[in-house]
This record gives structure tokens, C-alpha cells and sequence, in this order.
């Protein structure tokens, strides 16, 4: 059976598939090779993903995952599964990889993500062929949900929400702004801990700042970033939970800025499923 592992920042999910079926399913937290270090990463395969599987039914493992762009990163992870699943072949790609597998299979198109943070890239129906660099949530990430819930932080911090909303953020996830601050400068995973803000923004996001929020970063995203590849009679995809639960704004933000998308999808899994059937 095939072990195929799509895993972003917040959370990985694993499928055991076999003959193109879902046999099982398995959630773990995100790994990912720029913020963990191997033995990090390894303790998390052993303490979450081992105990749910059967390590001999396991033929071949395909790993997708955020920061796997880089060889160095790639060897991480194949590491870390190899000290477990021996004797197997282990392929380690990028998530970018993945979405594009997962939305156009062996066809082109512009394939993006949108999830804890973003990317993009043109995919000629094997291989990436344009890139432009995400640069994480500090310098980039535009539209993703560690930037767009940096984005609420900060507007609330700074007052730039009304006292109403302001209060109602504040009390509804009973934190200080200190506590915020050290959450985001000291603590690990500051975008994760950003992240988990957009279930503010999608509860509110009938309130005027709050929209502007969302359709300000997708703006970001699309100018910043698909705009630097030639989308002429090409398809445009989507994958990740931010661009699944605020489609709606995203397919007008799209339009508005002369692009047709054509899918959305929550998670890439049922197409990399497809794909590797």
C-alpha cells in the first residue's frame, strides 16, 4: 500500500491508499523542515503516526510538504521516515508539487496555495517551471492565513477596528496584547498561532474592516504573486483551507483582476489520491 502525507504548517494529513482507495486516514500536527529539527521530526512520526499504522503494509511513501522546496530539507524528512519505514522508496516533494498533481494532474495550469501561508507557481503538467518565491509570513505569504490573521492582530492592536469588534476579538480568545507579543516573538510556530485568527475573520466577516481584510489580501496575493506568470488561456487552481472557506470573496477578488479561476479545493488529498492511482 502506498503511504501518501500532504502536510502544511498546522496539521499533516496521511493516507494509506491502496489500488486508488482510501484504506485509512490519520491526522498529525504540521512538520515542516524550517522550523523542526530532524529528531523534532522524528519524535512526531513516532509519538502520533506510528501507533496507527502497520509499518509492514506500507509499500512506498509520498511526502508533500510545506519548506520541502530544498534538497537539504527534502533529506530531513526522508531521514526521519527512513529511520522508521526501511528498505522502501520515499519520495519527498513540495506541497507546491502537490496542489498542482492534486488540481491539474498531467495537464498545465497556475497552481496556488492558500492555507496557513501561500504560493504559487506555473506547472507545465510535470514539472514546476516559475516560482515565485512565498518568502514565509514576514515578507510574503501575501493572502494566507498566518498573514491575514497578522493583519487582524495588528489592525486590532493599533486600533484600527472598531472598540466594538476590538473587544469582541479580545475577550472571544481571552488574550492581552502581551500575550499575544510573546506568542509571536518568542514562542515557536508564530504562524500557526496568526493562523488560528481567521475563524474571527470568517465569524465577522459581514463587518466592513473585516471583509476589507480578506479582500485586501487576496488583492496582495494576486498582484504580488500570479501576476508575474503569462495566464493567458490558462487554468487557475486553488488549494488550502483559506482559499476553501473564503471562495466566495476569492472568486471576485479573482475577476476583478482579470482572472477565471477554476477550482477550489480544501485539501489536495483526493487529487494526489488520482494522481498516484
Amino acid at each position: 500500500m502506498n503511504l501518501i502525507a500532504d502536510s502544511g504548517s498546522t496539521k499533516t494529513h496521511w493516507c494509506l491508499v491502496e489500488n486508488g482507495q482510501i484504506i485509512k486516514q490519520i491526522f498529525t500536527k504540521g512538520i515542516n523542515p524550517f522550523y523542526q529539527t530532524e529528531n523534532e521530526i522524528k519524535t512526531e512520526i513516532e509519538m502520533f503516526l506510528l501507533p496507527e499504522l502497520s509499518i509492514q503494509n506500507v509499500s512506498k511513501i509520498f511526502f508533500y510538504g510545506a519548506g520541502c522546496s530544498f534538497p537539504d530539507k527534502k533529506v530531513m524528512i526522508s531521514n526521519a521516515l527512513g529511520s522508521f519505514f526501511k528498505h522502501i522508496s520515499i519520495e519527498v516533494q513540495s506541497d507546491l508539487l502537490a496542489a498542482a498533481r492534486a488540481l491539474f494532474g498531467h495537464n498545465q495550469g497556475i497552481a496556488c496555495i492558500l492555507g496557513t501561508g501561500s504560493n504559487s507557481c506555473f506547472y507545465d503538467g510535470s514539472k514546476i517551471v516559475e516560482n515565485v518565491s512565498p518568502l514565509g509570513f514576514i515578507l510574503g505569504d501575501e493572502g494566507s492565513g498566518a498573514v491575514l490573521g497578522k493583519t487582524l492582530v495588528s489592525d486590532c492592536l493599533k486600533n484600527q477596528l472598531s472598540s466594538t469588534l476590538k473587544e469582541k476579538f479580545l475577550n472571544q480568545y481571552n488574550i492581552t496584547s502581551a500575550e499575544i507579543l510573546e506568542n509571536v516573538y518568542k514562542k515557536p510556530f508564530p504562524n500557526r498561532f496568526l493562523a488560528k485568527f481567521t475563524t474571527f475573520l470568517s465569524e465577522n466577516i459581514h463587518e466592513k474592516e473585516i471583509y476589507n481584510i480578506v479582500y485586501a489580501g487576496f488583492t496582495s496575493f494576486i498582484k504580488r504573486n500570479i501576476a508575474q506568470y503569462q495566464t493567458d488561456g490558462l487554468k487557475v487552481g486553488f488549494v488550502g483551507s483559506i482559499a476553501f472557506y473564503f471562495k466566495d470573496i476569492l472568486y471576485k477578488v479573482a475577476l476583478e483582476n482579470g482572472l477565471k479561476v477554476d477550482i477550489i479545493d480544501q485539501s489536495p488529498m483526493n487529487g494526489l489520491v488520482s494522481f498516484h492511482k
